[in-house]
């Protein structure tokens, strides 16, 4: 008999490539299928490429990591299976309540669920008690507050940048900080048909805010056009980095064994901007199964297997961070990640980015106009007004 292969499809990261495989051996382990996993990890843009140019429908890819901003994009090119049929023939137990409502809506649309959570952590303030301590800097809760506490914590003698930006350009975390300061500023980057609006005031200061911060080598190291999410994450994670704005998985990454800041490490609710409010942002990975594979019933089994609450821990365990309830609440979790049981309320005042088949294409507008912005003293509103204009000519 032949061994059967599942290829997943990763973004590179090693906690999600670390629990995968743990979580494969368990299930293999578990229910004694004769099956083998080959994990194929890519960056985001090469993993955006690979999975939208051939691989969900050709069969090179069994099941795949997807952001859930690509969602709309797989789904609207048939790429990727519908999971309600499956949910109906092979449940899942305590599906739908063992997971916050946040991370099962943003996959349901078009009649059809189209992907497992897998991975969670809405953005928020991340930072170094103990660094804020010693300079006598209160937790900021104002952006203005946020980058005079940059410049602070500053302190190039012992390698420690006050914060750090990821504006690598990957439709990434640049995007999603351009409209969390829109929001946080009482604006909105897209309106209420999920059509882009990147005109006015909120966005002006959400703009010029960035562009500021990034140029302030007194607040930020000299490579944040560099750096992305995971890159800028690893930096605060090392203990090069006073305070960040980014995804809650790095600051449990922060506390794993053997890390120089383990112990070290608060979060707290992103800062507000004027006029605005403190908010967060819900984006998060999930399994989805390839329109193209030949493995479907296996792969449906094996996302059933994730879905366990042993799995689940174990994708936290690993330095990611789990989507069930369970896992945020469990003692044992909060024995070393202290504020892991404050995720659900992050999640309460989290946005989200419209369901739209082309927000990959937009989010490389944003990243364009960012790239511009950083690089040059090109005024606000013409930046603005050409990526508005770009944006409309996707439609």
């Amino acid at each position: 008999m032949t061994t059967t292969r599942l290829r997943i499809a990763v973004r590179r990261f090693d906690p999600f490539e670390r629990a995968i495989a743990r979580q494969f051996a368990d299930f293999v382990a578990v229910t004694g299928v004769d099956a083998a996993v080959e994990v194929v990890a890519l960056d985001l843009n090469p993993l955006h490429a690979a999975l939208f140019a051939a691989g969900l429908a050709d069969g090179r890819f069994d099941i795949a990591f997807l952001n859930t901003d690509w969602l709309a994009e797989a789904q609207g090119g048939g790429l990727i299976e519908d999971l309600a049929p499956w949910l109906e023939r092979a449940p899942i137990a305590d599906f739908p309540d063992a997971w916050s409502p946040s991370l099962l809506g943003l996959q349901r649309f078009a009649g059809g669920f189209w992907g497992m959570p897998y991975h969670d952590g809405p953005e928020c303030l991340i930072y170094r008690r103990d660094l804020l301590a010693a300079a006598g800097v209160a937790v900021p809760t104002t952006w203005e507050e946020f980058h005079a506490a940059a410049r602070r914590l500053n302190d190039p003698a012992t390698g420690v940048s006050g914060t750090v930006l990821a504006l690598f350009p990957d439709g990434h975390n640049g995007f999603y900080d351009f409209c969390i300061h829109v929001w946080s500023r009482g604006g909105a980057p897209f309106d209420g048909e999920g059509r882009p609006s990147f005109i006015g005031e909120a966005a002006e200061g959400a703009l010029d805010f960035l562009r500021t911060l990034a140029k302030d080598q007194d607040a930020v190291p000299a490579d944040v056009t560099a750096l992305d999410s995971v890159a800028a994450g690893l930096r605060f994670c090392e203990g090069r980095v006073a305070m960040m704005a980014n995804w809650f998985g790095f600051a449990a990454l922060g506390e794993a064994e053997g890390s120089p800041i383990r112990g070290l490490i608060d979060v707290a609710p992103l800062p507000a901007g004027p006029g605005g409010e403190s908010l967060s942002l819900n984006v998060f990975w999930v399994l989805a199964i390839a329109a193209g594979s030949a493995n479907k019933a296996l792969a449906w089994d094996f996302l059933r297997h994730c879905a366990t609450a042993a799995m689940d821990r174990i994708t936290t365990d690993e330095g990611a961070i789990g989507v069930r309830r369970s896992t945020w609440a469990d003692p044992a979790v909060n024995a070393v990640i202290p504020y892991a049981n404050r995720l659900d309320g992050l999640h309460a005042r989290a946005r989200h980015i419209p369901v739209r088949p082309d927000i990959a294409a937009i989010s490389a507008v944003v990243d364009d106009m960012l790239t511009v912005a950083v690089t040059t003293d090109r005024p606000t509103r013409d930046l603005l007004a050409e990526a508005q204009a770009r944006v409309e000519a996707l439609a």
